[in-house]
């Protein structure tokens, strides 16, 4: 429930600025097109010609409607939202709106990345702008045609009428007049009353969904290009390795093989080193002989320092760090003096593992270098990143790279990090052919950016009215030099800090050789099982409903303010927001109002991440073998005012849900002898449909600007279904995922 200031500054995008430069012009057949200039940083884009803008709308005289996604799209839905936000203040006719993927342009549309749930909050206002300015546009053009005053017409369904009159004109009769006529100044169009949307809060699917549905090539997975051959990249097992002695002559004799080269590659290539691994890569005229080749190569690794590193070793020296003082990280008040005169005082360990993002699409990328230029299709979430990758790896101009965004098969923060798109543009270079690079599903579980395990070491103390008096946490992650590795760092706005008087937060980092990264909801998809679920412990030592001591931790509804800002700039923990939700769930769930079979429970939890407030129940029962099988789920959040697209946002929380439940129920990523241990999915089972239970979800809207939705509903439900575990069995679930054996009759 931390303010999500440690989220990683350089994934901060900047909010796009309602005082963007907004131009008009023709395009070829009558057409008409409205563009919004900005920089990277979301500012004016100083004397810029309309043909150097972004054009986010296109009419043409047929009537059809082209709008731009800015985004990448990796299955959150960003492509149909962003254009909805256009349309409705457009007052398009949805039916008539063709959407298509913006060309990779910082310098034009800001920052295009899909990460931190900031989408829709960014561009929400922004884009409403841009098409509250075309609208006005078109009724000024048809005021013009018919020569009355503006005030007389209005827009609806991609048509202006005249009120008086009962004239009517399309959009696309209009187009080419409303070309000629000087853009509206962003900051003073009118905005309809969200009580008049048409589009905005209804539920539309996915453009791209028949697509998908019918097989059609739109993943990275599928591009081709004329010439192109395919690519595989064997990298050393252990993190940092490098290629010893490998004999290529028998492979470059295999059946389509046409080259097989090592890459010499950098000592520890981690995110935004711009560095290549160390590896083989072997090019074939199909996937399938690449494929081969790369399974009969037979490789000797200089494994590296790395190679004795385990999670054994990691859980012991876990456990004798936290015998000693830490970093300081909190200190408020004198912990240590209020648990000796505490009434009752609990002590913990709670433990985490790696995880894998196991996106369902394979890293891949297709890569073509040509007169001195170089064209990348990737199915990147952070194509300005791997732009800055390539031009430093290649000593490049960034002008000099085209970056296409190709619909991506689920992401979860693994494609940030762009590792696989340096990688396919070397070994094109190499080949000098274009180059399809794809991975195994066996490189993505060895080779990933892994969401950090952790190990949090819990005493607090409880007074005589049974409110917690102290509490202390020390919090031992994965690190260099005493700083914690990319999303292994630890918030000291973590509730129930600043509810507590007495709190001392300490950390310890230990070295790791392996990459780490951000995983949907990067940090609270961890935080929030340590901490929501110690906090249950404690309610049961006071002897306390959850719910009650929940709402009695978080007092009276006030702002709770941090000293760091949260993505979206805002500066404070609204406590009634998470009582809203805490006292709707319950209501819907039937909290406390249930008579459960034996072996059955239900657990609450709550958690305050990527601006968004959430509250989850989980009913759960746990067989006498002890196979834990999740019942039920109840959602409550609040994101704000405004729900784009109901179906969208449904479909975000109950797989935010359905991914979460599957992650404490059977997934961890181990090291043994600096390798990861599991290989592909018979060893790293995701949930699977009949397991997946009945997902209830209800949204509180407040007063709020809108927020996203891919991240804040996933870290409660691991908590609730563990606090539902011990509901049910008496038994505590301090370390993920669940151990079937500990929770047997």
């Amino acid at each position: 429930m931390a303010d999500d200031a440690a989220f990683p500054a350089f994934l901060k995008a900047s909010t796009v600025s309602r005082r963007g430069l907004l131009k008009t012009g023709a395009v070829a057949g009558g057409g008409f097109f409205v563009a919004f200039g900005l920089n990277a940083n979301g500012a004016l884009a100083a004397n810029a010609s309309p043909m150097e803008l972004n054009a986010y709308i296109r009419i043409m005289s047929d009537g059809t409607i082209t709008i731009l996604g800015k985004n990448p799209e990796i299955g959150q839905g960003i492509k149909t939202t962003l254009p909805m936000i256009i349309a409705e203040e457009l007052d398009a006719d949805w039916s008539k709106v063709r959407i298509e993927t913006a060309p990779s342009d910082a310098a034009k549309y800001g920052q295009q990345w899909a990460g931190g749930s900031l989408a829709t909050p960014q561009n929400y206002d922004p884009l409403r702008r841009v098409g509250a300015a075309a609208r006005q546009m078109m009724v000024e053009a048809a005021a013009l045609t018919w020569k009355v005053p503006a005030s007389e017409c209005a827009a609806s369904m991609s048509a202006v009428t005249h009120k008086p009159s009962g004239k009517k004109l399309t959009y696309g009769q209009l187009a080419e007049k409303a070309a000629s006529i000087p853009a509206p100044d962003l900051k003073t169009v009118a905005l309809k009353n969200p009580k008049d949307f048409k589009i905005i809060g209804k539920s539309v699917r996915g453009f791209d969904s028949p697509k998908i549905v019918k097989g059609e090539p739109i993943f990275g997975i599928d591009v081709t290009r004329p010439g192109m051959v395919y690519a595989t990249f064997t990298q050393c097992p252990v993190p940092g390795g490098k290629v010893k002695s490998v004999k290529l002559d028998d492979i470059e004799k295999m059946p389509g093989v046409q080259k097989a080269f090592v890459v010499e590659g950098g000592a520890n290539p981690r995110f935004i080193q711009n560095g290549l691994a160390s590896g083989v890569a072997i090019v074939a005229d199909s996937w399938w002989r690449a494929k081969k080749a790369k399974e009969a190569l037979q490789v000797e690794w200089d494994e590296g320092p790395n190679a004795d590193q385990s999670s054994g070793k990691f859980q012991a020296a876990a456990d004798a760090a936290s015998k000693t003082a830490g970093q300081s990280i909190r200190k408020d008040g004198d912990a240590d003096a209020a648990l000796g005169s505490a009434t009752k005082v609990l002590e913990a360990a709670y433990s985490y593992p790696f995880l894998s993002h196991a996106q369902l699409e394979p890293q891949n990328c297709t890569a073509e270098f040509k007169d001195g230029k170089l064209e990348i299709w990737a199915p990147t979430q952070y194509p300005e990143q791997g732009r800055g990758m390539l031009a430093a790896a290649f000593k490049m101009k960034p002008q000099d790279i085209t970056i296409h965004m190709v619909r991506a098969g689920g992401g979860f923060g693994r494609r940030l990090m762009n590792d696989w798109m340096v990688q396919a543009a070397y070994i094109a270079k190499e080949t000098g052919k274009p180059v399809k690079l794809l991975w195994m599903r066996e490189d993505d579980m060895a080779h990933d950016y892994y969401r950090p395990g952790g190990f949090h070491y819990f005493k607090a103390g409880l007074d005589k009215d049974g409110k917690i008096a102290a509490w202390k946490n020390h919090f031992v992650t994965y690190g260099d030099n005493g700083m914690p590795q990319f999303a292994a760092d630890f918030s000291e706005y973590e509730i129930p800090a600043r509810l507590v008087p007495n709190i001392t937060l300490e950390q310890t980092v230990m070295p790791l050789g392996a990459s780490t990264g951000p995983m949907r909801a990067p940090g609270s998809n961890a935080m929030a099982f340590a901490h929501q679920s110690f906090i249950d412990e404690l309610a049961h030592a006071a002897g306390q409903d959850p719910l009650k001591f929940q709402l009695d931790l978080l007092g009276e509804p006030r702002p709770l303010k941090s000293a760091r800002p949260d993505q979206l700039g805002r500066d404070a923990f609204d406590i009634g927001r998470m009582r809203g939700v805490l006292e709707l769930v319950a209501e819907r769930s039937g909290w406390g109002k249930t008579q459960l079979p034996a072996r059955t429970g239900m657990g609450i939890a709550c958690y305050f991440s990527h601006s968004g407030y959430f509250a989850e129940v989980v009913r759960a029962s746990v067989s006498a073998a002890g196979e834990v099988k999740v019942e039920q789920v109840w959602v409550v959040g609040d994101v704000g005012a405004q729900i784009v697209n109901p179906t969208g946002a449904m479909n975000q929380v109950q797989g935010a849900c359905i991914d979460g439940l599957g992650q404490a129920l059977g997934l961890k990523i181990t090291l043994d002898k600096g390798r990861v241990e599991q290989a592909n999915f018979h060893q790293y089972p995701l949930i699977r449909m009949p397991a997946a239970p009945e997902v209830d979800v209800a949204f509180l809207v407040s007063n709020n600007p809108p927020t996203g939705l891919g991240e804040p509903a996933l870290p409660p439900v691991i908590p609730a279904l563990c606090n539902a575990v011990f509901a049910a069995t008496g038994k505590r679930v301090r370390s993920l995922p669940i151990d079937a054996s500990l929770l047997k009759a």
